[in-house]
């Protein structure tokens, strides 16, 4: 119990917490924003070999649910590094400080590729 104290007592991991969370409820809403200003059908997913203007079949087209899933990604990131830095914490403290940045570099990661897919439809 102490450790968690001392954990959300930390003034960088609160900060890195906080911009997780924001990163996470920003894809979010962006998402379901993006989803919901008109199209239903012909979101592009994925982008196979994308650097190559000549590429046969290089878009593929889906549904909403591959696109829900930036949500879901976005919310288990926010939640597994929250609960590995708690672990790690007990560990080292630049640990637990490395994980909360990694998540980080992982939800500004799925912004980008997630507005890449979004603007292309």
């Amino acid at each position: 119990m102490a450790i968690q104290k001392k954990y959300f007592h930390d003034h960088l991991v609160l900060l890195l917490l906080s911009i997780t969370a924001f990163l996470a409820l920003a894809v979010s809403i962006f998402v379901l924003v993006k989803l919901g200003t008109g199209h239903s059908n012909g979101y592009i997913v994925q982008c196979r070999d994308c650097s190559n203007p000549n590429a046969i079949n290089r878009f593929t087209s889906g549904g909403v649910g591959g696109l829900l899933g930036f949500i879901a990604y976005a919310i288990l990131i926010l939640v597994a590094s929250t609960a590995l830095s708690v672990r790690a914490y007990n560990v080292h403290r630049q640990l637990a400080l490395v994980i909360l940045s990694l998540g980080v570099l992982l939800l500004i990661l799925t912004v980008i590729i997630s507005n890449a897919l979004l603007m292309l439809r």
